[in-house]
């Protein structure tokens, strides 16, 4: 059974997720509200966003960066070269990190984790290195924790994203094409060892054809798992 200990997680289509905890503060993974096809019309404007979490720097992850921070002045997780970026932009309130580390930003305990992508920002008619892509494991209070995978492929050493976070809920890409399809998927829950999974990017698109029931497929032989299918706008509490 999964113990969400107060918190909530809402789907905003695609890779974006509002993370809410037992005291209202909330955490924006991926932030494209906007411009994103999927993201029902009532999230296209936050009330509230305490932490932004940017796992790399395409405009389907970052396209609403800008205009969240403005506008809500959040502390920042993100790559180093994202940070100098945001820092150009008059941006405050960076928390840098890399893979590896760890930081504690507000009430939420976030480490960086390796992903397997390519990351760059486009401004102004320009690309910009946007450093190495990574997924976020996010320890919420009251003991949940989260894993957000970022887009990637599976690798093998998500085993020891497993072995040394063990998250209790894992939010996977599952469109194919430029991340993981069900296939692939099916491995790293496997790798993983985890027992509840959000599948993302995918459907935003009619080449991301990477389907929930596919994957669920692929991974009805093991015991206890949960795949939670949920619809944009839809939470998980």
């Amino acid at each position: 059974m999964l113990r969400m200990s107060g918190n909530k997680i809402t789907y905003l289509g695609h890779s974006t997720f509002l993370l809410t905890m037992q005291s209202g503060k909330t955490l924006l993974v991926d932030p494209w509200l906007a411009g994103n096809p999927a993201c029902p019309a009532a999230f296209k404007k936050l009330p509230r966003v305490d932490i932004v979490a940017v796992t790399h720097g395409h405009m389907d992850h970052i396209g609403d960066l800008l205009e969240v921070a403005r506008d809500h002045q959040p502390q920042i997780v993100a790559n180093n070269e994202i940070c100098l970026w945001l820092e150009s932009k008059g941006i405050a309130n960076l928390c840098p990190m890399n893979k590896g580390g760890s930081q504690k930003v507000g009430d939420v305990e976030i480490t960086c984790v390796d992903a397997h992508h390519s990351s760059s920002i486009q401004d102004d008619g320009r690309v910009f290195y946007g450093g190495e892509p990574g997924g976020y494991v996010m320890r919420l209070p009251g003991g949940l924790s989260v894993y957000h995978a970022g887009d990637t492929c599976v690798f093998g050493d998500m085993k020891l994203i497993g072995e040394l976070y063990a998250p209790d809920i894992a939010c996977l890409p599952i469109g194919d094409h430029f991340t993981m399809g069900p296939r692939e998927a099916a491995l790293a829950i496997r790798l993983l060892g985890v027992r509840h999974v959000i599948p993302m990017h995918y459907a935003t698109f009619p080449v991301l054809t990477g389907t929930p029931e596919d994957l669920r497929n692929r991974t009805q032989d093991i015991l206890g798992l949960e795949i939670h299918a949920l619809n944009p706008g839809e939470t998980l509490q």
